[in-house]
């Protein structure tokens, strides 16, 4: 019998604060939960990491109480990028690292990653572990076993060399003009810095958190603002990232956005196109057509997964590949680094930009993103959809329409009662009008 988890998602948990199981008391047993099964090896330790919306303080309290209660040592990160503490819980060695955030999402939503000892994201097994762990009696050790905090001093100098060390030390960004946008979350002391110490000139927006403006109109999901700012400043390209620094969208000198397809295309074309003997690129099932197509005539190989970072991940270690990604930008270069990283993925772009001696523009225009409209259609139950034949029959007239110049996919949304419908070809007025009408299609057959 399959088992499943009642807590865990693809990416951690997650949730509107004050919400089961986005609680305090929640958060408390959870720390003594993971504690009990990391405790099991002697002289555990387990790093905490936050981004900067108000609750982390509240269930960074909660966790450290609960990981205590259970005799695991605590080294506290404060507000650190996600794949900052991905890359620090391997430097140290701990036990397991954990990132309170909700990512892209509003300050009203929190939730938790986990990271293990290589800086990965934790297996299947420890998840399971964990969740029978919820399931029993919260039991304090006895008062000579409980675990000790402390606060470890230097993680953004440590990060910050990280990242400057993912480029080659040859490449100086001098003579660039760049605006940053953190987002107001946890890049907002890394990012500035990595850029200036690499010669850059640098202007920042969304670097003043207050707890509560995270990702709030600004950042990689509201990328509008940057492109604003690279046009009046008259810079050479803006860089934005989500609330937790793992993702990452672009703006050129013209003012158009760059995402996670484009900006996979030019690291694949940069270091992949010279002939890397059996190397690809992973994307998802909703990576922009265009981008297979621009890899094809590299002749760079392109698979597809499910929506999210694990499935990239799963795939790029089966076939052995190190670049990867989904068109929000969250982009995975496993040369580099273990897990999604904003800042980093940039740097990548950066040094193409400098090796190629071409524009951030002039990079991605060979790329021919295909109009794509998607449209999300709430329902009681999204998994109704298989087995419709209505709607199958609907999908296949609307493929049939758009021949080999197009796509359609219809995907229940793995955290909301909805069913994305998307659509994409070369005709931007047909991949509207067809996105309409099978969304009304889903409606109508599943309401």
């Amino acid at each position: 019998m399959t088992k499943t988890k009642k807590y865990f998602g693809t990416d951690g948990i997650r949730g509107r604060v004050g919400e089961y199981p986005i609680t305090p008391d929640f958060f408390l047993k959870l720390g003594w939960a993971t504690g009990r099964v990391f405790a099991q090896n002697p002289g555990s330790t387990v790093l905490i990491g936050k981004d900067t919306r108000i609750s982390g303080y509240m269930f960074e309290s909660a966790l450290e109480a609960g990981l205590t209660s259970a005799g695991v040592d605590i080294k506290l990160l404060g507000p650190m990028p996600t794949p900052a503490v991905a890359h620090l819980t391997n430097t140290f060695q701990a036990q397991a690292g954990i990132v309170i955030s909700a990512s892209h999402n509003s300050y009203e939503d929190n939730g938790i990653k986990f990271f293990s000892t290589q800086g990965t994201k934790i297996g299947d097994d420890i998840e399971f572990a964990i969740e029978e762990a919820l399931d029993s009696e919260l039991q304090t050790v006895s008062s000579d076993r409980i675990g000790k905090a402390s606060r470890i001093t230097d993680a953004s100098g440590r990060y910050i060399e990280f990242c400057k060390g993912t480029i080659s030390s040859y490449i100086k960004l001098n003579g660039l003009k760049i605006v940053l946008d953190c987002a107001n979350g946890a890049t907002y002391h890394i990012a500035p810095n990595v850029f200036k110490e690499l010669g850059a000139q640098v202007s920042v927006i969304g670097n003043k958190p207050d707890g509560l403006n995270i990702n709030n109109d600004c950042g990689s999901t509201k990328p509008q603002q940057l492109a604003n700012e690279v046009l009046n400043q008259q810079a050479d390209l803006g860089i934005a990232f989500d609330g937790d620094g793992d993702r990452v969208q672009m703006v050129d000198h013209t003012g158009e956005i760059v995402d996670g397809d484009e900006l996979l295309y030019i690291i694949a074309q940069h270091k992949l196109a010279d002939g890397a003997d059996g190397q690809g690129v992973v994307g998802t099932v909703m990576s922009n057509l265009g981008l297979e197509l621009a890899l094809k005539e590299l002749n760079i190989p392109f698979r597809r997964t499910p929506v999210g970072d694990r499935y990239v991940m799963e795939e790029l270690k089966t076939r052995q590949w190190y670049i990867g990604g989904e068109s929000s930008g969250h982009v995975i270069c496993l040369d580099k680094t273990t897990t999604g990283d904003g800042i980093v993925a940039a740097l990548q772009v950066l040094a193409a930009m400098k090796d190629m001696g071409k524009s951030l523009y002039d990079l991605k225009v060979k790329m021919e993103k295909f109009p794509q409209t998607m449209i999300n259609v709430r329902l009681k139950n999204p998994k109704a959809l298989n087995g419709n034949s209505i709607i199958q029959s609907a999908v296949k007239d609307a493929e049939s329409t758009l021949g080999k110049q197009g796509r359609v996919l219809l995907r229940p949304s793995g955290t909301e009662p909805m069913v994305r419908v998307m659509v994409e070809g070369s005709d931007d007025a047909l991949v509207s009008k067809l996105a309409t009408e099978l969304s009304q299609v889903v409606s109508k057959e599943l309401a």
